[in-house]
C-alpha cells in the first residue's frame, strides 16, 4: 500500500515560487512584466539596462507616477494590483497588467530593488527583498517614476537557472520582447542598453509608422504597405498596419507582430487571416512581413487566458478575421507587386559599381533550352480565342464580400447583377490591376528570350517575364472564373483510359467524386487497381495534357495541413468544405500542365495577349505557387549597373 501523506499549506515563498514558473520563464518575462508596468503607471519614457543577458540584471526605468511609500510592501504581495477590484473588471481590462503577479513572482526567485517616487512626496523611497526576505523601507533620492533592479535571477532555484540558455539568446530574447512593447506604444520613448552599451533610443511621441521603420529598418520603407480599416464606431475594431510586399517575405513568422489594444500577442485567427489574403502571392513555405495593430472595446477581447498574457480570445473572431482579410487584401490589390531586380534579389545588385567590371561573362552562344516547334496558325488563333473567352470584366471577384470567407462556398459564387465588385468594409474605390500596373509597350517592343522568358519595357524600366508562371496565374483565374459559373466543358473519351492507381488513391476517387464533376472529368473504379477516364475537360486536351497522367497526379494531391489546421480554420471562421478548399489546388494543378512550358516559341500575337492578359488579371504579379511572374529591373538600376549612378 502506498504511505499516506498529510495535505499541508505550502508557504508564501514556495507558493510564489511556483506561480513564478508560469510568469517568469527566463529575464526576457522579467523585461515583460516591468516595462509593461512601466507603461501602465503613465510613463512616457522607459530605460532598459541588462547586464549579461538579463541574467545579472535587469534595471527598468520609468517617469510614471511612481508608486507611495505605503503601497510598496503591497506592490511585491501575490495578487495585489491597483488595477482590478471586483469581478466585473475583468471585463474591462484596459491595462496591460492587472493579475497582481509580476513583482511577487519576481521578488521570489531574485534580488529584487524598488525605488520610487510619487509626484506628491519630496523624497523617494527604496524596498529590498531577497527571496522572501524584505527589509524595511528606507528613504533615498531620486526622480518621480520608478526603477526596479532585478539582480541574480533564479539564485535560490538553481534547478530553473540550469534551464536557461546561452547569454546571447537570453539577451536577444529580452532585446526582441522590448522591441514589440516599443513597436506598440509609439508615444513612448524607449531606450534599452545592454552591458553599458545603447542598443536603440527611441523618442517619445512617433507615429506608429515612424516607430515601426525605426524598429524593423528604414530600408525596407519601399517595399511596405500600409494596411488601414477604421470601422470602430461601426463594428468595433479597427486596424492600422504595415505588410510587406511578398518579395520580401520570410522563411518563419517572427517578422510578423501583431497588436490587440497596445498588447503583443500570439493569435491564430489574425495569422490565418493573414496568410489568406497573401495565398497565391508567395510560396506556402513563406510567411508575410506584417506589423498590425487592432483597437476594439475591451469587452470585445478576453485578456485572461494565459499567464503570461501572451494570447487573448475574441468574443468574435469571424469578424476579426473578416477585418484583417479584407484590410490586407485591399493594400496588396491595390499595389503593384512587381519586384525589382534589388527587391527580389536581396544583395544580388550592386550597391555603386557594376560587377566584373572590365570582364565579359562567357556567354554560350547557342541557347540554353531547346527550342520547339512553333504553334501553327490555327493553333495560335485557339490558344488566344480561349483567353479571350474570360475576360477580367466578366469574372467574379476573387476578394469575398462582407461576411465571407476565404475558401467558403459563398466565395466561389458569381456576385449578383449590379452587386459593385470588392469588400464593402471601406467605401474607397479598389483600383483595378490595370490601373496598377504601368502599361507595357506592345508590338515591336516584347521580345521572347530563349523561348522562356519575355523582355518588354513600361514606364520605370525593363520588365522580364517567367512565360509559365504568368501564364499559369492567368490560366487559374480562367478557370476560377469559369467554376464559378458552372461545371467546366469536357469531352468523352472513344475510349476509356484506364490507370493503375492504389487502394488508397481509388478512395480518394470517390472523396472527389463531385469536385472532379465540377472540373469536367468523369472517372469511376475499373477494378480492385484500376481506374477508368471516360471524360476530360476539353481545354486540357487543346493543351495537349494526356488524361492518364493528369489524374494519377490529381489523385496523389494530400492535404498535408488539414489536421494541423483544423483548429485555427474553425477558430478564423474558415468552415467551407473541404472541396471547396481543395478546388483551387486542383484548378492550380490544371493551370500548370496546362500552360505554356519553358522552350514553348510564341507568335508575336500570344505575346501580345499574354501581356495584356498581365495588366487586367488578378494577382498577376505572382503565379498560384506563389513565384514571381514578372521582374523589374529599373532605370536607376540600370544606371548602377553601368556605373552611371
Amino acid at each position: 500500500m502506498p504511505e499516506t501523506r498529510p495535505i499541508r499549506v505550502l508557504s508564501n515563498l514556495v507558493a510564489s515560487q511556483i506561480a513564478a514558473g508560469e510568469v517568469v520563464e527566463r529575464p526576457a518575462s522579467v523585461v515583460k512584466e516591468l516595462a509593461e508596468n512601466a507603461i501602465d503607471a503613465g510613463a512616457t519614457r522607459v530605460a532598459v539596462e541588462l547586464e549579461q543577458g538579463g541574467v545579472e540584471l535587469v534595471r527598468v526605468t520609468d517617469n510614471g507616477g511612481g508608486i507611495a511609500k505605503g503601497d510598496l510592501p503591497l506592490a511585491i504581495a501575490p495578487h495585489a494590483t491597483s488595477k482590478v477590484s471586483s469581478i466585473d473588471d475583468l471585463d474591462h481590462i484596459a491595462t496591460l497588467g492587472f493579475r497582481g503577479e509580476a513583482l511577487a513572482s519576481i521578488a521570489s526567485v531574485s534580488r529584487l530593488t524598488i525605488r520610487s517616487r510619487t509626484a506628491a512626496s519630496h523624497e523617494a523611497f527604496e524596498l529590498v527583498s531577497e527571496g522572501d526576505v524584505v527589509q524595511p523601507i528606507r528613504p533615498t533620492s531620486g526622480p518621480v517614476g520608478t526603477s526596479v533592479s532585478v539582480r541574480n535571477l533564479f539564485f535560490n532555484t538553481p534547478a530553473r537557472r540550469k534551464f536557461l540558455r546561452t547569454t546571447s539568446t537570453e539577451q536577444g530574447r529580452c532585446h526582441d520582447t522590448l522591441l514589440a512593447i516599443a513597436m506598440a506604444h509609439p508615444l513612448i520613448g524607449v531606450r534599452l542598453v545592454i552591458d553599458g552599451k545603447v542598443v536603440f533610443d527611441l523618442p517619445p511621441d512617433q507615429t506608429p509608422q515612424q516607430r515601426i521603420l525605426d524598429l524593423i529598418g528604414k530600408e525596407l520603407e519601399p517595399e511596405l504597405l500600409v494596411v488601414q480599416s477604421d470601422q470602430h464606431d461601426v463594428r468595433g475594431v479597427s486596424l492600422f498596419g504595415l505588410i510587406g510586399t511578398p518579395s520580401i517575405a520570410r522563411a518563419t513568422n517572427k517578422s510578423q507582430h501583431v497588436f490587440v489594444n497596445g498588447r503583443p500577442v500570439r493569435d491564430r485567427t489574425v495569422q490565418h487571416a493573414l496568410l489568406q489574403a497573401y495565398r497565391g502571392l508567395i510560396e506556402p513555405s513563406r510567411y508575410p512581413t506584417a506589423v498590425l495593430m487592432l483597437e476594439m472595446s475591451p469587452e470585445a477581447v478576453d485578456v485572461n487566458v494565459h499567464p503570461t498574457k501572451a494570447e487573448v480570445r475574441f468574443r468574435d473572431s469571424s469578424l476579426v478575421h473578416s477585418v484583417v482579410y479584407h484590410a490586407v487584401t485591399r493594400a496588396l490589390r491595390a499595389a503593384d507587386l512587381t519586384p525589382t531586380y534589388f527587391s527580389f534579389g536581396g544583395n544580388a545588385g550592386p550597391a555603386s559599381s557594376p560587377p566584373h567590371a572590365g570582364v565579359l561573362p562567357n556567354v554560350p552562344s547557342g541557347p540554353m533550352v531547346e527550342p520547339r516547334t512553333p504553334p501553327s496558325p490555327q493553333q495560335v488563333e485557339a490558344f488566344v480565342g480561349y483567353l479571350q473567352r474570360f475576360e477580367p470584366s466578366t469574372a467574379q471577384p476573387l476578394l469575398p464580400t462582407e461576411g465571407q470567407t476565404p475558401g467558403s462556398a459563398d466565395a466561389a459564387a458569381p456576385a449578383p447583377s449590379g452587386t459593385p465588385a470588392g469588400p464593402a468594409i471601406s467605401d474607397a474605390p479598389i483600383p483595378d490591376t490595370a490601373a496598377v500596373l504601368p502599361e507595357v509597350r506592345r508590338a515591336d517592343r516584347i521580345l521572347q528570350v530563349h523561348n522562356s522568358y519575355v523582355v518588354t519595357q513600361d514606364a520605370q524600366g525593363v520588365v522580364i517575364v517567367d512565360q509559365h508562371a504568368l501564364h499559369e496565374r492567368v490560366m487559374f483565374e480562367a478557370l476560377l472564373a469559369r467554376v464559378g459559373k458552372g461545371n467546366l466543358e469536357s469531352q468523352q473519351l472513344l475510349t476509356p483510359e484506364v490507370v493503375e492507381a492504389t487502394a488508397d488513391q481509388l478512395g480518394r476517387l470517390e472523396e472527389m467524386r463531385p469536385l472532379l464533376t465540377r472540373v469536367g472529368i468523369e472517372a469511376e473504379p475499373a477494378g480492385p487497381r484500376s481506374i477508368a477516364v471516360r471524360a476530360f475537360p476539353s481545354f486540357l486536351f487543346s493543351r495537349g495534357v494526356e488524361p492518364g497522367p493528369f489524374i494519377a497526379d490529381l489523385l496523389s494531391l494530400t492535404d498535408d495541413n488539414e489536421e494541423a489546421s483544423r483548429d485555427t480554420r474553425l477558430k478564423a471562421g474558415d468552415t467551407g468544405p473541404r472541396d471547396e478548399r481543395l478546388l483551387r489546388d486542383v484548378l492550380d494543378m490544371m493551370a500548370c500542365k496546362a500552360a505554356i512550358k519553358a522552350g514553348d516559341a510564341m507568335s508575336d500575337l500570344e505575346l501580345n495577349e499574354l501581356m495584356r492578359l498581365r495588366e487586367a488579371v488578378e494577382r498577376s504579379s505572382n503565379c498560384p505557387h506563389g513565384r514571381p511572374t514578372t521582374v523589374r529591373l529599373t532605370i536607376r538600376e540600370l544606371d548602377k549597373l553601368f556605373g552611371r549612378g
